[in-house]
C-alpha cells in the first residue's frame, strides 16, 4: 500500500502550517484549530512515518533534517494543487492582491503598471497602500512591498534594489548650489519616515548637520513634489525620483562632489507556498526585471 494512502491530508496541512510558521499556535490560528490538535496531528504523522519531523523544546519547535526535506515537497505539492484548483474554478478570476509602501507605489510602481497590464491582460490587480504590514494570515493579500527591513516572520523576504540617496532640487535652485556648504543657506526638506535623513548625510560628508529644517513630510512623494515646486532641497532616493530626474524637473547638484548614501530601501514579502495566487510568480518576475532595468539606466 502506498504510504500516501495512509496519511490523511489534514495531517499534512497541519505539518505544513507548523513548519512554515515555526509554531503550533500560529498554525492552529491559521487552520482554525487548537494548538493541541496541531501537536496531536503531527505526532500521529511522525508515528505513521516512523521519523521525527520536529525538535521540540518548551519555547520553540524546529524542523529536523527529515522534516525540512518533507516540508519542501509537501509545499510543492500543495502549490500544484492550488494551481490546479485555480485553473478549473472561478478562483482563476480572483484578483492578485498587492500591498505596497505608499511612496513606492506613487513614484515608481504605478507609472510602470501599464506595461504589466498590457503583457498580462488576464490578470486582475487590486492595490492597497499604507505603511502597515500586509496581513497574510487571514488571506487578505498575496504580496507586500515594504519600506525598510521587514520584521521577523515566517514569510519569504526579497531585497529589491540598492537605492542611492542624494540632495535633489529644481534646476533654478541648483544654480546657487555648487558646494555642500551652500546647503546651509537653503530650505532643507526632510521625510520623517526615511531610514537615512539629512543628519546622516551631513555626517557622511564630514559636515556639521544643521539644527533647523524648513519642511518636514511623512511621505517621500510629498517631499519630492515640494522639491519639484522649488520649495527647497530634498534628500531622496534617485529610484523614487526617477521620473522627475529624467524629465529635468529635479537635478542632483552635488552628485559629483559628495558621497551618496547607498542602502536597500524596499523588500518584497510573500507567503512561501500555501495559498499562493496563480499570478504571483508572473508579477514577481516582472517587478524584478523592471527594477533591474531601472538600475542599468
Amino acid at each position: 500500500m502506498s504510504i500516501l494512502r495512509k496519511v490523511p491530508l489534514t495531517m499534512l496541512r497541519a505539518f505544513e502550517a507548523a513548519g512554515r510558521t515555526g509554531a503550533f499556535t500560529a498554525a492552529a490560528t491559521e487552520l482554525d484549530l487548537s494548538p493541541s490538535a496541531i501537536s496531536h496531528a503531527i505526532r500521529k504523522l511522525e508515528d505513521l512515518l516512523k521519523i521525527r519531523l520536529f525538535q521540540r523544546s518548551t519555547r520553540e519547535i524546529t524542523l529536523t533534517k527529515e522534516g525540512s526535506l518533507l516540508l519542501e515537497h509537501v509545499q510543492r505539492g500543495f502549490g500544484e494543487m492550488q494551481r490546479g484548483l485555480s485553473l478549473v474554478t472561478a478562483d482563476e478570476s480572483r484578483p492578485l492582491r498587492l500591498h505596497t509602501a505608499p511612496s513606492f507605489a506613487h513614484q515608481w510602481l504605478l507609472p510602470r503598471l501599464g506595461d504589466f497590464i498590457r503583457e498580462h491582460p488576464q490578470i486582475d490587480l487590486r492595490f492597497s497602500a499604507s505603511t502597515e504590514y500586509a496581513r497574510f494570515e487571514q488571506d487578505d493579500f498575496d504580496l507586500d512591498i515594504v519600506y525598510g527591513e521587514p520584521r521577523p516572520s515566517p514569510y519569504e523576504k526579497l531585497p529589491l534594489a540598492v537605492e542611492e540617496l542624494t540632495p535633489l532640487c529644481s534646476p533654478a535652485l541648483a544654480e546657487s548650489i555648487s558646494r555642500p556648504e551652500h546647503l546651509y543657506q537653503q530650505t532643507l526638506i526632510q521625510c520623517d519616515v526615511q531610514l537615512f535623513q539629512w543628519k546622516g548625510w551631513f555626517e557622511a560628508n564630514n559636515l556639521t548637520p544643521p539644527r533647523h529644517y524648513g519642511l518636514r513630510f511623512d511621505r517621500s512623494f510629498m517631499a519630492i513634489a515640494a522639491a519639484v515646486d522649488g520649495l527647497g532641497v530634498v534628500l531622496e532616493s534617485k529610484l523614487l525620483a526617477e521620473r522627475e530626474i529624467a524629465s529635468g524637473r529635479l537635478v542632483c547638484p552635488l552628485v559629483s562632489s559628495t558621497k551618496e548614501i547607498h542602502y536597500i530601501g524596499h523588500y518584497m514579502v510573500f507567503p512561501r507556498h500555501q495559498h499562493r495566487h496563480f499570478a504571483l510568480e508572473e508579477f514577481k518576475s516582472w517587478l524584478l526585471e523592471q527594477l533591474n532595468l531601472a538600475q542599468l539606466r
